[in-house]
């Protein structure tokens, strides 16, 4: 569930009272950690993904449909993990954009999805009419 403006507004002064309070820390929470997590997860789901071959394997082998389902579902399951956290770290090198400048509301703009922003725009529309 995204969060609502003002919600991002309050999540955004805060970003920015921690730069302004202590920068040091701030940075480092930003750049290696996220990166760090990322990669920590991406490499949990291969090895559910391997996990998931075992199960699916097992499972045809003792003849047990369940099981082979259940591995199948723990090996989807782990590529989509997989797959989302590696499409959110941040290449090497690059470092996250500061909260609050142009870059980092681009991004923010570039992640909503064309359904939001056509509720986005629903809501606008009922919202001037009175509803």
């Amino acid at each position: 569930m995204p969060l609502s403006e003002h919600e991002q507004r309050m999540l955004e002064q805060m970003e920015r009272a921690l730069y302004a309070e202590d920068p040091k820390f701030a940075t480092a929470l930003e750049g290696s950690g996220l990166r760090t997590y990322t990669r920590r997860r991406v490499y949990q789901a291969v090895a559910g993904f391997l996990v998931g071959i075992a199960l699916l394997m097992a499972g045809m082998v003792a003849v047990q449909i369940w099981l082979s389902v259940v591995g199948f579902l723990v090996m989807l399951g782990c590529a989509v993990l997989a797959v989302t956290g590696w499409r959110k770290a941040p290449k090497p090198g690059e470092q996250p954009a500061a909260p609050g400048t142009p870059a980092a509301r681009r991004q923010g703009r570039q992640r909503r999805s064309v359904m939001d922003r056509i509720e986005q725009r629903w809501q606008r529309r009922r919202d001037e009419q009175g509803h």
